[in-house]
């Protein structure tokens, strides 16, 4: 099945870096879980709330420069928050990134600095970022439908 943007993701990517909307539309064809673009390009005012609600922790978010998005799935025709959907998502997206020759990153696996360079499943690195973090005491922060540009 081949799923395609709706026009308000389209509009939601306007500001983004024409290369990660490259990888975004690619993905979206390739994918076996449709998704929305619910975020691109942030103002400082955005990020300053997403911040102070604990949604995000920084205020220096590439979302501010348009080099970060954040994909919704859609599961039945409904949007899905669950976790597992994510990374089938993330798998699409680093074919996409391996076709269009762009470093990206995924905010649930923060330790690999490229998807594309990760030999294994993105639910691995997934899991290897959440062994990680706990092997140093430290939380992880899973920002599953987010995606951003490594330069």
């Amino acid at each position: 099945m081949s799923f395609h943007l709706s026009q308000r993701s389209l509009g939601n990517l306007e500001g983004v870096d024409e290369a990660l909307v490259a990888v975004v539309s690619h993905a979206i064809k390739i994918t076996e879980v449709d998704f929305a673009v619910i975020c691109g390009l942030r103002t400082e005012e955005e990020q300053r709330k997403l911040v102070d609600k604990g949604a995000s922790q920084t205020m220096k978010s590439k979302h501010l420069v348009g080099d970060a998005v954040d994909l919704m799935a859609y599961v039945d025709g409904r949007g899905c928050w669950e976790l597992n959907v994510y990374d089938e998502i993330a798998d699409a997206m680093r074919a996409a990134a391996t076709d269009v020759g762009l470093a990206v990153r995924w905010g649930a696996a923060w330790t690999v600095p490229d998807i594309r360079d990760w030999d294994d499943t993105m639910e691995a690195a997934m899991n290897s970022y959440v062994d990680t973090r706990r092997s140093e005491g430290r939380r992880p922060f899973i920002d599953a439908p987010h995606f951003e540009i490594m330069r």
